[in-house]
């Protein structure tokens, strides 16, 4: 006979409660700050754990922090699960939404400006990660991984930090605003990909072979998804859109990106790709009721995204940049990161004959990190890859280039004429 499990203890149930509470409150009063002073709610979101967390109330009040935040295991799993929860909803999310058909009407441009934009930035990235001093890397991690991670963590680009920049900018009408969201679309996509394979790495052995097999798992997963699980996936959702209810699509959302997500997660590959693949998905699925889902997207975008940027903000401890190393490690990361994928971008719109505006214009887009930068540096601490500090420095970067997108972006789009086209299209949406 099974020994029952014994329930979540009362001390701990409370403080999960309040750590979920607090965070949470924090992380929209101070999202909606970052939004009034121009700023993306992400920048106000993480500051609520940064605020919470060992830089500030650990600091300030030590005994109210580790009664609060204690360092058990147990406890911290708890507040995890629920941040994991809501970053595969999100990711998941992201896919759903990206406007594929768009992508393939600007595919050749934004292939040149994406390939501009992935190489530089990598290339910049495994130099530097291979120049870092070794004080800057945890204990028994591969140089080559982390170079490799790093790279991966300088490429990427944020679609969800793009699309509200844009939207929020009046700009999604544009033709640059067009081409940075196809750009940022094929970034997102190699950007998952190398991750997964990068992780995968990361979790094994260094030589070819292993390598070879992360590569074509990935594939593999890509290639199952399309052809085999989108048709089952739309008889699904064909099903229950038929019963009228919102509920059963949404429930029928969530299982399926979480499926996804667990699949490659078995296969040793990360489980925001299954989750973004999942999205795809969905996303090719004609039956979709789309409409269905907006108590979804309220849910994630309001609650469970707020709480996990709190919790990422509460792994970082700001304290670590007062060793010069770490400082100047810091400083070095953040102008690489912005000078590879301003040039990257750059060069590549300009090789696609796009104008110098519209190459800085791109480059200023495609700059903020954002979201997919945090879930890089967060799967880099889970798996070792990354120490605190550098955790503190690859989020400390994503903030930056969030915040730097909207003025240069604003500053280069000025210079770009509209076209009647445009202005019709610009009607069709007000």
């Amino acid at each position: 006979m099974a020994i029952p499990v014994a329930p979540l203890g009362t001390h701990s149930l409370l403080i999960f409660l309040l750590q979920v509470g607090i965070l949470l409150a924090a992380a929209v009063a101070l999202g909606r700050l970052a939004v009034r002073a121009g700023m993306p709610s992400l920048v106000g979101e993480l500051t609520a754990g940064v605020v919470l967390g060992p830089s500030i109330l650990g600091a300030a009040v030590p005994d109210l922090s580790r009664w609060l935040f204690p360092a058990q295991s147990e406890q911290l799993h708890l507040l995890d699960a629920v941040g994991q929860l809501g970053v595969l909803l999100l990711v998941g999310l992201t896919g759903m939404h990206l406007d594929l058909g768009q992508l393939r009407r600007d595919g050749g441009v934004a292939a040149r400006v994406s390939i501009g934009g992935l190489v530089v930035p990598l290339a910049l990235g495994v130099g530097l990660g291979l120049l870092l001093p070794s004080s800057v890397l945890p204990a028994g991690t591969d140089r080559p991984v982390f170079a490799l991670f790093l790279a991966v963590a300088m490429c990427v680009s944020a679609i969800p930090v793009i699309a509200k920049t844009l939207w929020e900018m009046r700009l999604l009408h544009r033709d640059i605003g067009h081409l940075i969201m196809s750009a940022a679309i094929v970034d997102d996509v190699v950007g998952w990909l190398l991750l997964s394979v990068v992780a995968a790495m990361a979790a094994g052995s260094l030589g070819g072979l292993d390598v070879a097999l992360a590569v074509g798992t990935v594939a593999l997963v890509v290639v199952v998804a399309l052809w085999l699980a989108r048709p089952l996936v739309g008889a699904l959702l064909r099903r229950v859109r038929a019963g009228g209810e919102p509920g059963p699509t949404v429930a029928s959302v969530v299982v399926i990106l979480l499926l996804f997500a667990a699949a490659t997660h078995a296969l040793h590959l990360e489980p925001v790709f299954g989750a973004f693949v999942g999205g795809l998905v969905i996303n090719g699925c004609a039956s979709l009721d789309r409409a269905a889902l907006a108590p979804l997207r309220l849910v994630v975008m309001s609650v469970l995204a707020p709480l996990f940027f709190a919790t990422v903000g509460l792994r970082s401890d700001l304290t670590a940049l007062a060793r010069p190393t770490v400082l100047g490690v810091a400083l070095l990361v953040l102008a690489v990161a912005v000078v590879g994928k301003f040039v990257g971008a750059y060069v590549g719109a300009r090789a696609a004959r796009l104008g110098h505006w519209e190459g800085l214009a791109v480059g200023a887009g495609l700059n903020a990190r954002g979201v997919i930068e945090i879930i890089v540096a967060t799967v880099g601490l889970r798996l070792g890859v990354l120490d605190t500090a550098m955790f503190t420095v690859i989020v400390l970067v994503a903030i930056v280039t969030s915040v730097m997108a909207p003025p240069c972006l604003r500053y280069a789009a000025a210079r770009l004429p509209a076209s009647a086209r445009e202005h019709r299209r610009a009607e069709a949406l007000s």
